[in-house]
C-alpha cells in the first residue's frame, strides 16, 4: 500500500514547486512558519532531504546501506549553506533534487519496500517504504511552513489520515485531551479536555505549529513535535 503513495507524492511535489516558482526574493527571506527559519531555509531543507534520502533509497535498491545524512550537523550545515544561496540558485536546486528524488523513486518496486536505510550512520534504520511515506510528509507540512497559499486546508484526506494517528501517538506521551472533528473523536492519551475543529487543523497544532486560533476548546501548551 505505501508504494501506492508515489502518485501522492509527486503531486504534493508538484504544488510545491509551483510555489516555490512564484515566489519573490522578498519572500524567500520572509519568516517562515518556523522559529528562526526563513523561507529560504525551508526551501533549502526540502532540497537537501530530497537529495539525502535520494541517495539513501538508490543505495537501498542495489542492496546497500547507505545513511541518509552523514550526521545532525552535517544535515543542518548542509540546509544553512543551501538557505544561503541567490534566490534563483536556490530554486534550481530544489527542481534539480526533487527531479533526481523522482528519478530515483520511478525504480522503487514491491521488492525494493522492505530494504533498510538508516537516518545517521549507526541511527535507527527505517525501510524504503517509510522513506516514500517520509518524503511525503516532508513536501506537504513544509509547504505549509512556507506560510504562503498553502495551508492544512489543502491537504488531502489521504495526507491527514496518514499523518494524523502517528501525532496523536506522539502527543499521547504528553497530554489527554479528546478531539473532535466533523468526521468523529480521536483520545488522545487517556482522553480529557476537548478540542474541537477539521482533521487538518487539529494535526496542525498537534505539530505544534500555530496558535491553534482555528480551533475551539482549552488548548494545552505542546512541546516539541519530534
Amino acid at each position: 500500500m505505501t508504494h501506492l503513495h508515489l502518485p501522492r507524492v509527486y503531486a504534493a511535489t508538484d504544488a510545491l514547486l509551483g510555489t516555490v516558482d512564484r515566489m519573490t526574493p522578498a519572500e524567500f527571506a520572509g519568516d517562515s512558519v518556523l522559529p528562526g527559519w526563513s523561507r529560504a531555509h525551508v526551501v533549502a531543507h526540502v532540497a537537501m532531504n530530497a537529495r539525502c534520502f535520494g541517495r539513501a533509497i538508490g543505495a537501498a535498491l542495489r542492496g546497500e546501506l547507505v545513511a541518509v545524512y552523514e550526521s545532525t550537523e552535517a544535515r543542518d550545515a548542509d540546509i544553512r549553506g543551501a538557505a544561503g544561496l541567490p534566490v534563483g540558485d536556490l530554486r534550481e536546486l530544489l527542481f534539480e533534487t526533487c527531479g533526481a528524488w523522482r528519478d530515483v523513486a520511478d525504480d522503487v518496486d514491491e521488492d525494493h519496500l522492505t530494504a533498510r536505510l538508516e537516518r545517521v550512520p549507526g541511527g535507527p534504520q527505517l525501510s524504503v517504504a517509510e522513506g516514500l511515506v517520509a518524503r511525503w510528509r516532508e513536501v506537504e507540512i513544509h509547504h505549509a511552513d512556507l506560510g504562503l497559499a498553502w495551508t492544512p486546508a489543502s491537504w488531502s484526506p489521504e495526507f491527514v489520515d496518514e499523518v494524523l494517528p502517528s501525532l496523536v501517538e506522539f502527543r499521547s506521551r504528553e497530554v489527554d485531551l479528546t478531539l473532535h472533528s466533523p468526521e468523529g473523536s480521536i483520545q488522545v492519551g487517556s482522553g480529557g479536555p476537548e478540542v474541537r475543529g477539521s482533521r487538518a487543523d487539529l494535526a496542525w497544532w498537534l505539530m505544534g505549529r500555530g496558535s491553534g486560533d482555528r480551533l475551539t476548546g482549552d488548548l494545552p501548551t505542546l512541546g516539541p513535535w519530534r
